[in-house]
């Protein structure tokens, strides 16, 4: 660990704490050589197993970066799918698994696109559950549509 005040290598671990409800180890440290005192944190390294096998880093911006397509012309803002890329990484991080099937990463992206933009949604959903026909989106839409009437309150009569 290189100290960022004199880039001195010689550091000691004074305290460890476990921080983010597991998902992460903070550490106060010292530097033996300028006596300066940082922090740094640990957080699990999240890696993404493709379908051939091969494993890479998950990066929060290549999940972004599938959805920003989906969002094309809709009115989402940067913040609203920075938001979604943060809700994303949280929800796999408490799966509590290092490595995510990259069927798993999509169907984490699913659930917040859907609350998002139903059009996006739709489009997302289109690409990563391989819509064949019209059929497919006909019974999504419905779907849409039932979740939506059993969510909205009933009204009340007054009187």
């Amino acid at each position: 660990m290189h100290c960022p005040y004199c880039r001195g290598t010689d550091t000691r671990v004074l305290d460890s704490r476990v921080a983010d409800d597991g998902g992460s180890i903070r550490r106060r440290r010292t530097c033996s050589s300028c006596a300066k005192r940082f922090t740094t944190i640990e957080q699990m390294q999240l890696t993404v197993l493709k379908r051939s096998g091969a494993t890479e880093p998950f990066t929060r911006e290549k999940a972004v970066a599938g959805v920003r397509k989906a969002c094309k012309g809709r009115p989402v803002s940067e913040d609203d799918l920075a938001c979604l890329g943060q809700a994303v990484e949280d929800a796999l991080r408490l799966s509590g698994a290092a490595e995510i099937p990259a069927h798993e990463v999509g169907l984490a992206i699913l659930g917040p696109l859907r609350a998002l933009d139903e059009v996006a949604y739709l489009r997302f959903a289109s690409v990563y559950r391989a819509f064949a026909s019209a059929d497919d989106f006909e019974r999504e839409i419905a779907a849409l549509r039932a979740d939506r009437v059993i969510s909205e309150p009933t009204p009340q009569p007054t009187g």
